[in-house]
């Protein structure tokens, strides 16, 4: 293997995040994202918010339990991409639909071009799903590979050797609007990764402003809804990032996240 770039490594865990996340960013041309090693940017114009870069984030030794927990619906089937879709008309259905289209999986035998167009055909907003907008994923996600590849030190093409991963998952929430028609929240994220399966894991957490709406019966992200959302709250001071078990998370105002039966 050859040797890591250590540089691009930390650049990596600090904007690896999950599909509503990455979406976010090709589509509006904002990276209202806060990660542990570093904030993620975007050239696209005309992104206006700015993300200061946040201290690396230490576990604490004991554990204090999160206050405030939620179940969050299942969707109501499985659909041709194998996302979980038809949330219920809630705001935790919302949230829940959030979840699914943030917590992702590359691998071996998925690429980030396989996970973001499946993203973006399950869960964007069929308005919003234009042929344009659907290469700007692709594109997007093909160079995210090369990016994961280039911190891992591994070659370019071809798929990742056995073991090699990278994962994002939900582990907390904070909604600060609700209406029947649509909900914003922010999204705290582990993010992991591994070159092979001899490799150490490396972590971080990132957290994600984002919005859904209603329409037509189901919660679809709007890259609209998300920019809107970003404008109206770019000033706003962020929640800490902390994950479950510290007391930061308790005070930060984040719930966490059981899984449903």
């Amino acid at each position: 293997m050859n040797r890591r770039d250590r540089s691009g490594l930390t650049r990596w865990l600090g904007w690896s995040t999950g599909g509503l996340a990455v979406i976010a960013i090709l589509l509006t041309g904002y990276a209202f994202l806060s990660g542990d090693e570093e904030t993620a940017t975007s050239n696209r114009p005309p992104a206006t918010v700015e993300a200061s870069p946040q201290q690396t984030y230490d576990a604490p030794s004991d554990w204090t339990e999160p206050e405030r927990w939620a179940v969050l619906p299942r969707g109501a089937r499985t659909d041709e991409h194998g996302n979980e879709v038809g949330f219920p008309h809630t705001t935790q259905g919302a949230v829940a639909m959030l979840v699914a289209s943030d917590s992702t999986e590359y691998n071996a035998q998925r690429s980030h071009v396989d996970v973001q167009l499946g993203v973006y055909e399950s869960y964007l907003a069929p308005a919003e799903r234009t042929e344009e907008n659907r290469q700007r994923i692709r594109k997007g996600a093909s160079e995210n590979d090369a990016l994961l590849r280039q911190a891992l030190g591994l070659p370019e093409g071809g798929a990742l050797p056995p073991g090699a991963y990278s994962r994002s998952q939900v582990v907390g929430f904070q909604v600060i609007e609700e209406t029947p028609t649509g909900v914003t929240a922010w999204l705290l994220s582990r993010v992991t990764l591994k070159a092979g399966e001899t490799e150490a894991e490396q972590g971080s957490h990132t957290t994600t402003l984002a919005a859904v709406e209603w329409r037509n019966g189901s919660w679809w992200i709007s890259a609209a809804s998300t920019e809107s959302a970003m404008r109206r709250h770019g000033n706003d001071k962020r929640p800490p990032i902390a994950a479950p078990g510290d007391a930061a998370f308790n005070s930060g105002g984040w719930t966490a996240i059981r899984a449903a039966s």
